[in-house]
């Protein structure tokens, strides 16, 4: 690496050469330039001395690959900084394992008022049930504890964090010894999560932040709203993110609006729409997503939370007001719900003014072929996560045991929603599943449903150029000279372009195909690791001695 003194009356700028560069404007290209915040040149080793005296600094990439920065379309934020700073059971193999690091998790943390975790999961325990009330009290010590299942849709409590919910028994979703669901889990998570002060909400969120540069996503959707965070909690991320250590944070709030009123009131939130966790449903984990046939475990159909015109009256208003629109969707009845209510929308103010407006689902995960169809016409994004079907997919998992083996086998259809011209933008939902953006891409190129996977190149488009797009930014996530200098510098080994083939996946080495190559995403292959990101042209992450 070379620098020189810069000149402070023009950009900054920066030569990377001597690597791979991710770029549809030349798939052969080595290096690249950027000026400020922006991507200047993209080109081969040999065009690049003639920058190499007017550069500021100059990046000797030694082989790595350069791509965009990744974009994470669904994240908890803070949630995702607890977990990793403080109480996650998803590691947990077992109960008593479970209860063994919450009674070390209470007796490190004497001064909590709330003891908080997450990460619970009865699929994966032989005992096959979640802690007893009994059970989580002595582990506790008495103390309140708000413990979320993996899926956040549901939680275990103590009784002493009961005891400060005022009519918490009387509420939709309690059960005097099981997990609780519904407007009682939304109660004890609001006073679990208001004994959080200032400075540890912000350690959690920091602590996120950077996990997430550090993995190469330079940006992140939070999903926020009144049933999951709060305002003081979505505005001090809003703030934190806009000091620029960091990746970018665009904001969604999940409440429901009807007027011209509340929708300014959304934008003074710093919100860009009021979307994201709009529940419609649950999940399929807690038995709470909304199906048209009963579940295969449990004798009722989960729970629906808004009917379709509710669902209309908010797409419109929306629409109306020039602000995205986006619902959490998960079972195939609560699709239909978003479907008909979108639908609704499109009747009464425009089926084009509905599509400019580029409204999302989160999830849609079970999607039939007429709901599919629907998301295609009214230009609906899915925001998927395609490490749920590597976690609970596959005819053992999760799904199979909720809905049986013949309906689990039409989870998450991303090749047909790729076929149908549904767009696509990839997440986690951290800290449902980590961050990890290339895991990411393996489990949507692996999908456990063999017609359900799509390429590598797809799948990439998807979680860096599909991000942006679902905010209505066409420029960005892709490195071409004009858009975000948003980029990760990674350690791999070949890259390889993937074959198309409906049987197996092939890939090629043979760079003729004039198309970028991507890592070797094959199960049980090493995954690159994160050298540098970079966001808006500042460097938010760069690995020691890198």
């Amino acid at each position: 690496m070379s620098e020189r003194t810069p000149d402070p009356a023009r950009p900054r700028t920066v030569l990377l050469r001597g690597g791979e560069v991710h770029s549809p404007a030349d798939p052969f290209a080595t290096a690249m330039v950027v000026e400020g915040g922006s991507i200047a040149w993209v080109g081969e080793e040999g065009a690049a001395d003639s920058f190499a005296d007017g550069v500021d600094e100059t990046v000797h990439l030694d082989g790595a690959l350069v791509t965009p920065a990744f974009t994470d379309a669904h994240v908890h934020t803070t949630a995702t900084g607890l977990a990793l700073t403080g109480l996650d059971l998803s590691g947990a193999a077992t109960l008593p394992d479970a209860l063994a690091r919450i009674r070390a998790h209470a007796t490190a943390r004497p001064a909590d008022r709330i003891l908080l975790g997450h990460g619970w999961d009865t699929t994966a325990w032989p005992e096959g049930r979640p802690p007893s009330r009994a059970e989580l009290d002595d582990a506790a010590g008495g103390r309140p504890l708000y413990l979320t299942r993996v899926d956040v849709h549901s939680a275990v409590v103590t009784t002493a964090l009961l005891d400060l919910v005022p009519g918490i028994r009387e509420r939709t979703g309690f059960r005097p010894d099981a997990p609780l669901t519904g407007d009682a889990h939304h109660a004890v998570r609001q006073t679990a999560y208001a004994t959080l002060t200032p400075a540890q909400r912000a350690d959690a969120q920091a602590a996120a932040l950077a996990r997430a540069a550090s993995l190469g996503i330079g940006t992140l959707h939070e999903c926020a709203g009144p049933d999951i965070s709060g305002e003081d909690d979505f505005t001090a991320l809003l703030a934190l993110a806009a000091e620029g250590h960091g990746p970018r944070v665009v904001g969604y709030w999940a409440e429901k609006i009807a007027t011209a009123k509340e929708a300014d009131r959304i934008r003074e939130l710093g919100a860009v729409g009021a979307a994201g966790d709009l529940f419609v449903d649950g999940s399929l984990g807690s038995h709470t997503a909304h199906l048209h046939a009963p579940y295969a475990d449990a004798p009722h159909t989960g729970s629906a939370h808004l009917t379709a015109e509710e669902v209309a009256a908010h797409v419109a208003a929306c629409t109306e007001a020039g602000l995205q629109a986006g619902f959490h969707a998960i079972g195939d009845a609560a699709l239909t719900t978003v479907v008909d209510g979108v639908r609704a929308a499109a009747d009464r103010v425009g089926l084009q003014r509905v599509r400019a407006a580029r409204h999302r689902v989160e999830h849609a995960e079970m999607l039939t072929d007429a709901t599919l169809a629907a998301f295609a016409d009214l230009a609906l994004t899915a925001s998927v996560q395609p490490a749920f079907d590597a976690a609970w997919g596959g005819g053992s998992g999760m799904y199979a045991a909720r809905l049986g083996a013949d309906r689990a086998r039409t989870l998450n259809p991303y090749a047909a929603m790729l076929k149908a011209g549904v767009p696509l933008a990839l997440g986690s939902d951290s800290p449902v599943t980590p961050l990890g953006p290339w895991g990411t891409l393996r489990a949507a190129v692996f999908h456990r449903t063999r017609d359900h996977g799509i390429s590598a190149r797809a799948a990439f488009t998807a979680h860096t150029r599909g991000g942006w797009r679902a905010i209505g930014r066409d420029d960005a996530g892709i490195l071409v000279p004009g858009a975000p200098a948003d980029y990760a510098v990674w350690r791999t080994g070949d890259l390889l372009v993937q074959a198309p083939d409906e049987r197996v996946q092939r890939w090629s080495t043979d760079p003729r195909s004039g198309t970028p190559g991507l890592p070797d995403l094959t199960p049980g292959s090493a995954l690159p690791e994160c050298l540098t990101t970079v966001v808006g042209g500042r460097t938010v992450f760069g690995r020691p001695n890198e």
